[in-house]
């Protein structure tokens, strides 16, 4: 399938693995990238060595194209962005900040720069600061959101851009592609269904929690601080909402969650931690390979397009 983005990133199918803090290792990059979507290291918050070694070590697994996803509040962001450029990454998506200070650096070094949005405003933004794509992610996504869904984001942003417009929020099949496609994106961002590939390197439990969850079971805290993040429900989002619901302040709602995301994933907390999920968890219910996911959704695009007249008379 050719698209804008497929033609810009130079991949095979327009299907970009979200770059999750502790969940978008090499491993799972890797494996993205040569099933011939877009793989994603997540450098969260990790140090500028850290993501050199992890991108050399998915250049040892494929010679597709990949990306990085860098958080900008993280205090190695700097280094990171400096990084990117040296080790010669193909495409470089953002979040939690703004890029613009690194477009030319980024931009000399032949890297695509996609920034991912939440709102109108700022995929304008970053259009007129040189993005050669955006990311309009609805709040069914899973980690940190915005305020608006998929299904109402998406096409605004498609109309008030040119540059091409990836979709990402609620995402877990090829129905949820082929919706994205008509809502005008050219291309889909998903998370939440690659946490289970067999390439994905988190806990057991984390697997588990998601391929067990259901359609009601994501929770969102800390909208009252202005930090509102989904996540699967257990004990440690319970005590958060209470206490939220109390009043409780920024900073003890931050510390009860400092490395819950960590604790989920590595250790495998899933009571205790921060599961991070999209509302398309209950979507998904089995372990597949990488390729396996990405060949069955776009088998089920193609069936849907082929079949679209049948359906609608």
């Amino acid at each position: 399938m050719e698209t804008r983005i497929t033609a810009l990133l130079n991949i095979e199918y327009p299907i970009i693995q979200g770059g999750m803090a502790w969940v978008a290792d090499y491993h799972l990059a890797a494996a993205v990238s040569a099933a011939g979507g877009l793989g994603l290291i997540g450098a969260a918050s990790a140090p500028a060595s850290w993501v050199r070694e992890q991108i050399r070590r998915v250049k040892e697994l494929t010679d597709k194209p990949f990306g990085v996803n860098i958080m900008l509040l993280s205090p190695y962001a700097e280094e990171v962005a400096a990084v990117v450029a040296e080790e010669g990454v193909s495409v470089v998506t953002t979040g939690a900040g703004n890029p613009e200070k690194y477009m030319e650096q980024w931009k000399a070094a032949g890297i695509r720069v996609i920034p991912v949005v939440a709102s109108v405003a700022l995929a304008k933004r970053m259009e007129r600061s040189g993005a050669d794509a955006v990311v309009a992610e609805g709040c069914e996504s899973g980690g940190h959101i915005g305020e608006t869904t998929t299904m109402s984001l998406v096409p605004q942003v498609v109309d008030a851009v040119n540059i091409p417009v990836i979709a990402a929020g609620g995402i877990g099949d090829g129905r949820g592609i082929a919706a994205a496609l008509m809502l005008g994106a050219e291309a889909v961002q998903m998370g939440t269904r690659f946490i289970v590939a067999k390439e994905s390197n988190v806990h057991e439990n984390y697997k588990h929690r998601v391929l067990a969850a259901k359609d009601i079971d994501t929770q969102v805290t800390g909208r009252s601080v202005g930090h509102p993040i989904r996540s699967l429900r257990n004990q440690m989002t319970r005590k958060y909402l209470k206490l939220e619901a109390e009043g409780a302040s920024f900073e003890e709602l931050e510390l009860m969650t400092l490395g819950g995301l960590r604790k989920a994933v590595v250790e495998g907390d899933v009571m205790g931690g921060s599961v991070m999920s999209g509302q398309i968890a209950g979507l998904v219910t089995r372990e597949q390979t990488c390729a396996e996911m990405i060949r069955e959704m776009m088998d089920q695009v193609n069936m849907l397009f082929a079949k679209a007249q049948e359906r609608i008379k």
